[in-house]
């Protein structure tokens, strides 16, 4: 009577075992590393919201630990670089530096329309306060405050969804292309015995 062998059925089923184990091994330790590769923003700048603070962000790049934070730039030209390759990062870095481009347009016209105010003041022979020169310039300086407002308003938030859109590409699309095996290969020994070969090149 025929008996199955099962025995190099049973061969083949652990070596897939083992093979799945080291994958699920090299995955763990490649999502370790890569944690420090995360864009991280000075806590007080995180914390920033509609109509906050408009001064410079300060960020760690990728990979540095500790306090050693630098500036973003007015721009935040200095963290583009990081930035390159996630082009959605890349977008609401653009709109961070639409804004602050349109606030440094707003300041100057404020300052001009107020130096205008003040040189009209001694323009005649007699002080003058609100001559028609004088009202436009008032008229300009008033409608720049008010700009001001709306400019600044999601000013600190489109630097902060710029920072959370390169963290989140990273989780993503991170891990996978760095652990997929660079060479597969399926033998048997001489003696019958399956064996399977992975091969990672993990930088």
């Amino acid at each position: 009577m025929y008996k199955p062998n099962w025995l190099p059925l049973a061969k083949w089923q652990l070596c897939g075992a083992v093979a799945t184990a080291l994958f699920f091994s090299h995955l763990l330790s490649a999502s370790a590393q890569s944690a420090p590769n995360t864009i991280r923003l000075l806590p007080e700048d995180a914390a920033r919201g509609l109509h906050g603070p408009q001064h410079n962000f300060d960020f760690l790049p990728p990979g540095v630990e500790g306090n050693n934070y630098q500036t973003a730039g007015f721009f935040g030209q200095k963290m583009r670089p990081y930035l390159a390759g996630n082009p959605q990062a890349l977008a609401h870095l653009n709109q961070y530096r639409r804004q602050k481009t349109q606030f440094l347009i707003d300041r100057i016209v404020a300052v001009g329309s107020f130096g205008l105010y003040g040189q009209q003041i001694l323009a005649g022979d007699e002080r003058q306060y609100f001559n028609p020169t004088q009202r436009v310039a008032l008229g300009v300086f008033a409608a720049s405050l008010l700009a001001t407002v709306f400019i600044n308003a999601n000013t600190n938030t489109y630097m902060k969804q710029a920072v959370e859109s390169y963290n989140a590409g990273l989780a993503h699309g991170s891990v996978w292309p760095r652990l997929r095996p660079t060479a597969i290969g399926l033998a048997a020994t001489p003696a019958g015995q399956p064996l399977v070969a992975l091969n990672w090149s993990l930088r």
